[in-house]
């Protein structure tokens, strides 16, 4: 169930990623939306009252402001007054002060004034010689703290607070997310089971409920499908294999009494040399349909496990020697000489093996290579022993076969074959026969060209 984890990864990181970019984009906008609001320096509302307070000049005729600074002031819709500093009246006053502005004042509405508003304007100080400019804009132009004040451990761990308020935000939504989607991680499980069940080729059932049912409904259909499918097959090859078998029971019969009186008249001494030739053709095509009907037969109980491999140890060079000697005993002429290459050291190499089998495929390595070389061939077998495994080799010096022969026989499952270079058409049986029992033995077989220029095949077995 590594998919489980590796969804729910998925999804705090996508919680993650998400929460810092909506934080990314929250300061980014915030720091926009300060720059768009807050004035520029020459339009600060400080600045401006620093500047009317140094602009403000006292002549004969009264107090003068600089046209710049008067532009500035209509500009940004303000006022100006000046506070004598001895009488704390009001001395000087722009054209446009509102009627509601108070003409003297006390140093506690100075004090109120420097740091909030008159009558709902607020108001920012700026110095002259003779007194204090005060400096007033439009109702809701600006908005004063009028008393902030903080500790100072507040500012100065004001970084670390961050963070810690942070990360709480990111647990609490974290946490929302994972509430909210519980019951969605836990319909993820039984699916992602079920998915490695079906192609496991095990039934499954899911419960349809859910926000993906939907999904569970169609896995479930599926699994029924592929199950039908299973059984159909399985019903094919139970029949394919019953009529295997039936078909090989029923014909020998008949092919032992037509092999036996071929037998009768090619010894017979009352019928001409034609026809004793006939019969000894007849009783050797006979005898090739017998074991082609065997190797049909037992590489069907192989294919579906009907032929049980009664293993033990065994002791692999005695049961090659035996294969080697038995070939050697039959009326094979000079065409085919055996050679035993197997070191004299090695006199012992066990495995753990269905004896009977083994010799059945050592056997059939041994006669293709007789089958295919009507020349004739020097046939060499060896045993050797290499680590964890023991290695059966079956090589000739006879036509062997091409690259694409070669690639064909190590890969194709099923295959036919049919030599040019022999007068009889080969069925391909025998190397099949070898294969599956090498892999009932949990082993290798491999097909190769042979130092001596023929055709190579070894057997790895595991001990």
């Amino acid at each position: 169930m590594k998919s489980v984890p590796k969804l729910i990864r998925r999804f705090v990181g996508i919680l993650l990623l998400s929460s810092v970019l909506i934080l990314f984009i929250n300061i980014l906008m915030f720091v926009v939306l300060m720059i768009n609001q807050f004035p520029d320096a020459d339009n600060s509302p400080y600045n401006i009252a620093t500047e009317t307070g140094k602009a403000l000049e006292e002549t004969d005729s009264g107090y003068m402001l600089s046209k710049d600074i008067s532009a500035k002031l209509q500009e940004n819709q303000a006022w100006a007054i000046l506070i004598d500093n001895d009488t704390l009246q009001v001395v000087w006053q722009t054209e446009n002060l509102p009627n509601s502005i108070p003409s003297a004042y006390t140093l506690s509405d100075i004090a109120d004034l420097a740091v909030g508003y008159i009558d709902g304007y607020p108001t920012y100080t700026g110095e002259s010689e003779n007194g204090i400019v005060v400096v007033g804009f439009s109702r809701n132009s600006f908005w004063k703290h009028i008393r902030p004040s903080w500790n100072y451990s507040l500012i100065a761990n004001l970084p670390k607070n961050f963070l810690i308020v942070l990360f709480v935000n990111i647990v609490f939504v974290f946490l929302i997310y994972i509430i909210a989607n519980m019951k969605l991680l836990k319909s993820v499980k039984p699916i992602t089971k079920g998915i490695q069940d079906l192609s496991a080729g095990e039934p499954v059932h899911i419960s349809e409920t859910g926000v993906l049912s939907e999904i569970s409904f169609n896995i479930n259909h599926t699994s029924d499908i592929l199950q039908k499918q299973k059984e159909q097959l399985r019903k094919k090859e139970t029949a394919r294999a019953n009529w295997i078998a039936g078909v090989s029971h029923d014909i020998r019969t008949p092919l032992s009494m037509v092999m036996g009186y071929a037998g009768q008249l090619e010894s017979a001494s009352n019928i001409s040399e034609a026809e004793r030739k006939k019969a000894a053709v007849i009783v050797k095509q006979s005898r090739r349909m017998k074991n082609l009907i065997n190797d049909l037969n037992l590489a069907s109980k192989l294919e579906y496990d009907m032929q049980p491999l009664m293993k033990k140890q065994e002791n692999a060079v005695a049961i090659v020697r035996q294969v080697v000697v038995d070939f050697m005993n039959m009326d094979l002429d000079d065409r085919f000489p055996i050679e035993w290459k197997t070191d004299d050291k090695l006199n012992i190499c066990s495995i753990n093996t269905d004896k009977d089998l083994l010799k059945r495929a050592i056997a059939n390595i041994i006669q293709n290579s007789i089958n295919h070389n009507e020349n004739g061939c020097t046939i060499y077998v060896s045993v050797a022993e290499d680590n964890s495994k023991c290695n059966i080799c079956v090589e000739d010096n006879g036509v062997g076969a091409s690259d694409e022969q070669i690639e064909k026989l190590n890969h194709a499952r099923h295959y036919m074959v049919c030599d040019i270079n022999t007068t009889e058409q080969q069925h391909g049986l025998g190397l099949l026969l070898v294969k599956q029992i090498i892999d009932g033995h949990n082993g290798k077989t491999i097909i190769d060209h042979s130092k001596y220029g023929g055709f190579k095949v070894i057997l790895e077995i595991p001990k």
